[in-house]
């Protein structure tokens, strides 16, 4: 119970940070609606979506039996056209979130690494199981957050590499997005577990799956 519940606060915390950092980028880059909307800090209660935040994880971990759960912030909120960068402007503020899930998986994953190898903590697994959950949790939302499927990240940082009829078609199914996400994240997550493995096996030196 108490992996699960620490689970499910990494999963937040990270999901909030990879949010302030969208909107760090943005600011960073001439767009201040972040800022000015009171979404420019880490102080979560403003980042909780009541969906996605809580009623999305607490279904999904029943549904699944205990086996799988996931969770969301509340989207970040910027101007596109406040930004210097009119061309990659968007890209770069996407890039922010999964970027950061990135390092900070590197980071911890080298420190869980770290302590395996070097055995300081023999006999206490708990604290390797925490370690490998932010490793893990923040490897899925940075995967996830990158493929390419509006309105998720991926599909804002190839935007501007692709002409001007696909970014139209990007465009269009934002509306249909939360289906699409939805239907990934029940029928189509398996797809992304091998690289989720690989990832955590090449960081931290420990085999995942």
């Amino acid at each position: 119970m108490m992996i699960l519940i620490f689970s499910l606060v990494v999963i937040l915390f990270s999901a909030i940070i990879h949010e302030y950092m969208h909107g760090w980028m943005a600011d960073r880059l001439g767009d201040p609606t972040a800022k000015y909307s009171g979404r420019l800090t880490l102080n979560p209660i403003p980042h909780i979506d009541p969906v996605f935040s809580i009623i999305m994880p607490v279904a999904m971990y029943y549904l699944s039996a205990g086996t799988f759960f996931f969770a969301a912030a509340k989207p970040v909120p910027f101007n596109p056209y406040n930004l210097r960068d009119q061309k990659y402007g968007s890209a770069k503020v996407a890039l922010a979130g999964p970027m950061t899930n990135l390092i900070t998986a590197v980071f911890f994953g080298l420190l869980l690494r770290f302590l395996a190898e070097s055995r300081i903590l023999v006999g206490d697994g708990t604290v390797y199981q925490l370690l490998a959950v932010i490793v893990q949790v923040n490897l899925v939302l940075a995967i996830f957050n990158s493929l390419p499927i509006p309105p998720l990240d991926g599909s804002k940082m190839i935007a501007p590499f692709l002409s001007y009829s696909w970014q139209m078609r990007f465009a269009a199914l934002e509306s249909y997005g939360f289906i699409m996400v939805m239907l990934f994240v029940f029928f189509g997550f398996q797809l992304i577990i091998p690289l989720i493995g690989l990832l955590f096996n090449t960081i931290t030196g420990i085999r995942l799956y």
